[in-house]
């Protein structure tokens, strides 16, 4: 790497990031469930785990995931809520019925107890939406100053259906992506709170577990090829790993993108790009174009997917091209939407 030092915009979801893992830690742990670059890493369990005869192995989905949000309690949730739903939706995007976490506390010395116990009480309660059971954990206090409050990590497992086989290297020419909601609504919920900006109309973060829509989507759509939460770098950096891994080009409309007015005409006010702005409780899927009103359907019946909208497809790659995402917007131009360059908004999950 060229860096010599970790910078914030290695945390962002965008380019930096993406050198991060590439260079440094797929050097150092690199295997095939890791190299695929999901959300979730897949590997079998149990007999026939290492090819011997015998039945077929169960196969798990895990993914962990660290969370230092500042303030740790915004519009919308707080970072106990976040934490559960960010783990659930990122082991769901694999196919898994999700069933443990784990949870780890790094506590700053002075840090009030009432707000621990809120902390803790709201991740109870996700996890109860969430069909989920927190099974083990660990706990670390640092010396005053050596934490910003509380930090969390949670880990999670889920089994896999006979079947699944779920992938952003599986997008195809004709596919259609969908989206299950509005765009920037946490990243811009984050923000409003820590620089104490108030709008016209309250904007909260959307932070949710996805589990059960995602369930609802493989059944109404048993062909979908891959699943994604647009967290950091949002929606930009999602479409971008998926051209990279499927070497296609993705076109989404403008005019498609469902975003609340409020959300978009902050992001006007603030010179940000809605989207390469975090979300933490929407889902990208990619389905095959037969499936996608089936797919809308499902999304569309679920709790948190009422404005679930379908905004583009997959292109084939021309000769000689790179795998990209355009953006036509509502003149009948196109803009090519690059993976977020450096730190947008720190600390944001």
């Amino acid at each position: 790497m060229t860096d010599t030092t970790v910078l914030l915009g290695h945390g962002s979801g965008g380019q930096m990031m993406k050198r991060l893992i590439d260079e440094m830690f797929l050097e150092a742990f690199g295997n095939p469930a890791l190299n695929e670059g999901n959300d979730a890493g897949v590997a079998p369990l149990g007999a026939g785990a290492d090819g011997e005869a015998g039945s077929a192995p169960v196969r798990i989905a895990m993914s962990t995931d660290s969370f230092v949000v500042t303030p740790q309690f915004f519009p919308g949730g707080n970072i106990g809520r976040l934490a559960v739903c960010g783990t659930v939706n990122d082991v769901a995007t694999s196919g898994a019925r999700v069933r443990y976490l784990s949870c780890g506390f790094i506590l700053e010395e002075g840090y009030p107890m009432d707000k621990l116990r809120t902390i803790c009480q709201s991740m109870a309660d996700t996890a109860r939406e969430a069909g989920v059971a927190i099974i083990t954990g660990d706990t670390k206090v640092v010396e005053r100053g050596g934490a910003d409050g509380v930090y969390i990590n949670t880990a999670g497992v889920g089994e896999l259906p006979a079947g699944a086989e779920l992938s952003g290297s599986n997008c195809r020419p004709g596919d259609k992506v969908l989206v299950s909601g509005t765009l920037g609504d946490h990243g811009i919920a984050i923000m409003s709170q820590r620089e104490g900006l108030a709008f016209a109309a309250p904007i909260e973060s959307d932070a949710a577990p996805l589990n059960h829509l995602i369930a609802a989507v493989m059944e109404a759509a048993p062909h979908v090829r891959c699943f994604r939460d647009p967290t950091r770098g949002g929606l930009a950096s999602t479409l971008n790993e998926f051209a990279a891994a499927s070497n296609v080009e993705i076109e989404i409309s403008e005019e498609a993108l469902p975003v609340r007015d409020a959300v978009r005409g902050a992001c006007e006010m603030l010179g940000y790009d809605v989207l390469q702005v975090a979300n933490e409780g929407k889902m990208v899927a990619v389905v095959p174009p037969e499936e996608a009103d089936a797919a809308l359907a499902a999304m569309r019946a679920s709790r948190y997917g009422e404005n679930a909208a379908v905004i583009g497809e997959i292109l084939p790659l021309a000769e000689d091209a790179s795998p990209r995402v355009r953006v036509r917007t509502p003149w009948g131009s196109a803009r090519v939407l690059d993976m977020l360059v450096g730190e947008q908004l720190p600390r944001i999950c």
